[in-house]
């Protein structure tokens, strides 16, 4: 099976990446201690076979399935799960080696919340974290946290990007850069040998192109769709469109850190400037509803009571005169080069937003690099203002409110909180509700913390986009998950 992806991976080691073009592959080559059931964000066992927590809910002991070997042939044991987890948690380990963006923005820094992982069995894992954690087997089970061989890292070090090891259903045989991953099936896979003997992905830039190649019959499935071209692909007999709301947000990001946009109220005025569901109509056609929150609707603990900041460019005028700023000022306007599930084309969002920000005075000019530059560059702060977004990886909140906006993601080299946002009140607030087990309790806290990113606005949020992927009709067992990932180990090609 031929993949089209919109851009190729950034990197093949699960820790050291966050963009889903990488994920994409490496969770198909590595397995989590627990994983995400089928179109669903709760979890079931994967390498651990069951777990217990302890009644305070700060000890987390996982029994591991026997028998399963790393495609290089060595054991998968409780010492692999350790030093995968020591590897990330630990900046003096000999194999932490890169920037470990995901770990700080999930467990709160090095180590954050989990004070020990051990091995108290060959096939037993015991997690000792500082207090209790409601979304900490959630986190286990995202794809940042993947189980890696321990003697392929020490064997190929800082290469282990390009020379990944896992347990998962495909195992890495080629990378040639921007033209194809090449996976193969892992016959002994403890979860059954999947259905498809090679799994190719393909990198297509353009999301047309990639549209063409797929009706061509190059490939075999895609994602990255033009809102435009989803009636075409309906009234085509050969292709499936596959739809799911969006669990994303698509965003533009301030930087807090740097004038003029340390003051709220310019950040509040450029929200005035655009007019979001005018936007969202001409470029998402239907498949996508205009942000007023960092999290989507369709999240638990979502704030509807927020009212959206109206479309009004006077008021905008008004408080950037107020700010210093009564002939507006020039900056720059980041833009990814990748289409995303949140949104398909960046470069016509980006134009957009520059013509409202030209409307009061503000001249960005727009700035774009490769995918891995742009988003190492980004995530050490050298941008003005930037756009991205999110895909939520585990159903819960605190993915969206803590990984994003909170003050421990917000480490430059290693950010997720890509508008350097800092706010204490913010930060007791998620952290609390981190602790808190009661959902009730949890959803309050999280309206509160919505609201208050309301009133800073580091962030014009701009759309939750529908996901769109599409395959050719003779591709069975096929279908997408709330977190974006694309599974195929159930997949086969009807021949």
């Amino acid at each position: 099976m031929i993949y089209g992806k919109p851009r190729d991976a950034v990197g093949l080691d699960p820790h050291n990446v966050t963009d889903g073009e990488s994920f994409d592959v490496t969770q198909m080559i590595f397995d989590t201690l627990v994983r995400y059931k089928e179109g669903k964000t709760e979890v079931e066992p994967a390498l651990a076979g069951s777990w217990r927590v302890s009644k305070g809910g700060q000890e987390w002991t996982f029994q591991l399935r026997k028998g399963v070997r790393f495609h290089d042939g060595t054991p998968f044991d409780a010492n692999a799960v350790v030093f995968s987890f020591e590897r990330q948690m630990y900046r003096d380990h000999p194999y932490h080696q890169g920037s470990f963006e995901y770990w700080p923005s999930i467990f709160g820094g090095y180590p954050g919340i989990v004070r020990k992982v051990k091995a108290t069995g060959r096939h037993t894992v015991t997690f000792l974290l500082q207090s209790p954690s409601a979304p900490f087997l959630l986190n286990l089970a995202m794809p940042s946290n993947a189980i890696l061989s321990p003697e392929a890292v020490k064997k190929y070090g800082q290469d282990f990007f390009k020379h990944p090891v896992g347990t998962g259903p495909f195992r890495f045989i080629e990378w040639i850069s921007n033209e194809r991953i090449v996976l193969q099936a892992n016959e002994a896979y403890w979860g059954g040998k999947p259905y498809l003997r090679e799994l190719i992905y393909r990198p297509i830039p353009e999301n047309a192109v990639r549209l063409l190649e797929l009706e061509k019959g190059s490939i075999d499935a895609m994602h990255g769709i033009n809102p435009d071209d989803a009636e075409r692909i309906k009234r085509n007999r050969n292709l499936i469109l596959h739809t799911q709301p969006g669990l994303n947000v698509g965003y533009l990001a301030f930087n807090t850190e740097r004038k003029p946009f340390d003051d709220k109220r310019v950040r509040q005025a450029l929200n005035m400037a655009v007019d979001k569901e005018t936007l969202v109509r001409a470029l998402f056609r239907g498949y996508g509803v205009a942000a007023k929150n960092p999290t989507p609707p369709i999240m638990w603990g979502y704030n509807d009571g927020v009212k959206s900041y109206s479309y009004d460019p006077r008021q905008a005028r008004m408080l950037l005169a107020q700010a210093g700023y009564p002939n507006g000022f020039k900056t720059t306007l980041w833009a990814m080069p990748v289409a995303r599930p949140y949104m398909p084309d960046p470069k016509k969002m980006a134009e957009a937003l520059q013509e409202y920000f030209r409307a009061i005075g503000v001249e960005a000019r727009i700035i774009s690099y490769d995918w891995g530059t742009y988003l190492e560059k980004t995530s050490q702060g050298e941008h003005d203002m930037m756009l991205l977004g999110w895909t939520g990886d585990n159903g819960d909140p605190d993915n969206f409110l803590y990984t994003l906006l909170s003050s421990d993601a917000a480490i430059k080299g290693s950010a997720n909180n890509r508008a350097f946002y800092r706010n204490q009140e913010l930060d007791t607030i998620l952290k609390k509700a981190q602790r808190a087990f009661d959902r009730r309790e949890r959803a309050k806290l999280y309206q509160k913390a919505q609201a208050i990113f309301h009133e800073d606005a580091p962030w014009i949020p701009l759309v939750h986009a529908v996901q769109l992927g599409v395959t050719g009709s003779h591709v069975k067992g096929y279908q997408l998950h709330p977190t974006g990932i694309h599974r195929f180990d159930k997949v086969w090609i009807e021949e």
